[in-house]
């Protein structure tokens, strides 16, 4: 309880004179939230959209993955199905968790150290079963998002070296960390636009009128600001 006031102080501050009606320029809240992310911990850096779409019409899916040019600085733990040369060929490219049955049973058990789960196509009738642990979590795998696939080698550099994957929720939001306070503003900058523009042209072909309709940028513990959505992409 010692700590809750100056930690309130902190908040306070970093919340202080932050319109959260006004619309800035992609640079500008980047700006802002740099400078604003004041924990004692390497912030987060947090985009949100709320897109024009209803998820739960299958047309207006949205999902896909990214590279983000800077990465996001954080190591990702990959864990990986496979049987047999695949499998060696996922360790040898850094894999964290490789299995097959085994696997199964630590993921069915409860036990989930990974951030990410790639498979090879022939072990998906096993992962399959894993549907209701993984599912709420977004981690089965999916070919659209190159989790399944044969090229586990790519799969897991990808993982490791900054692919961030995004999926809409159904108030029709998708938000991702894209980086660390620590980073300079141009790098963060550089990973919000490649999100951003990432996720406005995956616009599903039952998205009518406005796609991108709001974005906003925060940190772990900062303030939201609002980003002008003409300004964060062109892919409209």
């Amino acid at each position: 309880m010692a700590n809750a006031p100056k930690t309130t102080k902190r908040m306070a501050k970093s919340h202080a004179n932050i319109d959260s009606r006004k619309l800035h320029t992609l640079a500008e809240a980047v700006k802002l939230v740099k400078e604003r992310a004041s924990a004692k911990f390497d912030e987060t850096v947090e985009v949100s959209m709320n897109l024009g779409v209803d998820p739960k019409y299958p047309d207006q899916q949205v999902r896909g993955v990214v590279s983000l040019p800077n990465g996001t600085g954080r190591t990702a733990r990959v864990a990986v199905f496979a049987k047999g040369p695949k499998a060696e060929e996922a360790k040898a490219a850094g894999a964290d968790i490789v299995g097959a049955d085994d696997l199964f049973e630590i993921i069915n058990g409860g036990k989930i150290d990974f951030d990410r789960l790639i498979a090879t196509p022939d072990m998906m009738a096993l992962v399959g079963r894993l549907g209701k642990v993984l599912g709420p979590r977004g981690l089965m795998p999916n070919p659209k998002v190159g989790t399944v696939t044969m090229d586990v080698k790519k799969a897991v550099f990808d993982a490791k070296g900054g692919a961030v994957e995004f999926r809409v929720e159904k108030a029709g939001i998708v938000h991702a960390g894209i980086g660390k306070a620590s980073f300079s503003e141009e790098q963060i900058l550089q990973n919000v636009k490649a999100f951003v523009d990432a996720v406005a042209k995956s616009k599903p072909s039952g998205a009518k009128g406005t796609f991108v309709k709001k974005v906003a940028l925060s940190t772990t513990m900062g303030p939201g600001v609002r980003v002008d959505p003409s300004n964060a992409t062109a892919a409209q």
